[in-house]
């Protein structure tokens, strides 16, 4: 009886042994399981969550109200008058559009089609003032134009990063379809880099695609992240009836950023050129070159003493990447070179006969030097029918006296009628010095009357004057 006991109570305590290790093996698993979680959890909070997301992502709320509110405000409709023949106080209305506000003093951007061969421009603002706009700049290769009101404590729209934007992304559309005031839509992006060819050649063409419905009216209108940072300016629909039937486009606002900046510190776009002529790779092309990949810019002419030849580049060349970003197409490709000025050195990486190499090129101007030198087309400079430049760094040194260069002539203008002919350097309006083509359009623009250009002709002796009128 004793013995069975014992052999119970033994088997009592070994059990209750086991069961301590055992429930504290668990509980300690247990607990490493927790931190596990735990670790996971924060991983998880840490790459998943908004708050990292968002230094990636251009937005990420999928609520659109505080956008549309914060955003509202800062875009502006845009009405542009032209004079009825003589009658100067009869006008008649050329286009509507939209702007938005990019400084608290009252600078606005919007398209150049919105504003272009406009005599009269009447600002909008949300809070319904009306304002006179008076156009600083444009630059028609990006369809861009900065306006000035006099106004100030407005409420500027942050920029973005277009960059970011990720396919599928949501969207906002801000303007004034039809004069309909501070109209808000959504959409998602449909594609990047998107080229249309309404700029044709001559134009930077690399749009963002969105289904967010834009109208006549729309244009200059901001395109909005969810965060209520401008991603882009509305620029175009493609359409068979005229109206919004499910695309629209807008310029990056990383290009429009770019754009206005110099516009508003230069008086024109300062932009950079490599001198090459350009195709898109094709499979033909890719076939020919035995490229891994469909995909590339085609290097058709290097030109003589440019700025790519001078980095090495030749014909047949394919350039795959610009500043390490991937251009596959054209429009990348000429997106990246826009955003940068003459002097500016860029990193090419290109394939030739099968082997990748790299090389820097510095960019140059349209005078294939790296002075900031820009065509001048300012709306007085229009009107009188002539588009001016100044003399860049050379001219100065080879040129008997300094001034500023006409650069061409429009036939049936004011300027035409003078029997001025392009290549004149203005030296001089009414006897005052003029150095460089923002004096020129300074003086012009406070002059109503005679006027008096003085100059001369590089190839012939002699001071050549021209009169007319500013009405």
């Amino acid at each position: 009886m004793r013995k069975t006991i014992l052999i119970v109570l033994v088997s009592i305590f070994a059990s209750s042994v086991c069961s301590y290790f055992i429930a504290t093996n668990v509980a300690k698993k247990d607990r490493q399981t927790e931190q596990n979680y735990a670790q996971l959890v924060n991983e998880r909070e840490l790459v998943l969550s908004g708050n990292l997301r968002k230094y990636f992502y251009s937005s990420s709320p999928n609520d659109f109200t505080k956008a549309a509110i914060g955003a509202s405000p800062s875009v502006v409709g845009i009405n542009a008058y032209t004079t009825s023949g003589d009658r100067i106080d009869e006008r008649l209305s050329k286009s509507s559009g939209s702007g938005v506000i990019i400084s608290n003093d009252g600078y606005i951007v919007t398209n150049n089609h919105v504003v272009e061969e406009t005599s009269d421009i009447v600002v909008l603002l949300d809070d319904n003032r009306e304002y006179k706009g008076k156009i600083i700049g444009t630059d028609p290769a990006t369809d861009l134009a900065v306006l000035k009101i006099e106004a100030t404590e407005l409420t500027p729209l942050v920029y973005g990063n277009s960059d970011s934007l990720q396919i599928g992304e949501w969207v906002l559309a801000i303007g004034n379809p039809f004069k309909l005031q501070t109209t808000v839509t959504a959409g998602i992006v449909s594609a990047k880099a998107r080229d249309i060819n309404i700029l044709e050649r001559q134009g930077i063409e690399s749009f963002i695609q969105t289904d967010a419905a834009v109208n006549p009216g729309n244009s200059g209108g901001a395109l909005v992240n969810t965060n209520g940072e401008m991603v882009g300016i509305n620029t175009a629909i493609i359409s068979q009836s005229g109206s919004y039937e499910g695309f629209s486009f807008a310029i990056p606002v990383n290009l429009v950023q770019k754009v206005v900046y110099d516009i508003m510190e230069y008086g024109a776009v300062q932009r950079g050129w490599m001198g090459i002529s350009i195709f898109d790779v094709d499979d033909k092309i890719s076939k020919r070159l035995n490229l891994e990949t469909v995909g590339g810019v085609y290097l058709n002419v290097v030109e003589r003493n440019s700025a790519a030849q001078d980095a090495g580049l030749r014909n047949g060349d394919v350039i795959i990447s610009i500043n390490d970003k991937n251009t596959p197409r054209i429009p990348i490709f000429m997106e990246e070179v826009g955003r940068h000025r003459p002097g500016d050195e860029v990193s090419i990486e290109y394939i030739r006969e099968g082997q990748k190499y790299r090389t820097a090129v510095i960019l140059r101007n349209q005078l294939n030097t790296t002075d900031y030198i820009a065509v001048r087309k300012d709306p007085i400079l229009l009107d009188l029918g002539f588009e001016v430049r100044d003399l860049d760094s050379k001219e100065v040194k080879s040129m008997p006296k300094k001034g500023v260069y006409v650069v061409s002539i429009y036939k049936n203008k004011t300027i035409a009628a003078t029997n001025m002919e392009p290549g004149y350097i203005i030296t001089g309006v009414n006897g005052k010095t003029i150095d460089t083509a923002g004096e020129l359009v300074e003086q012009l623009q406070n002059i109503h009357g005679s006027v008096i250009l003085e100059g001369y002709y590089p190839n012939f002796t002699g001071s050549y004057p021209y009169s007319f009128d500013i009405p």
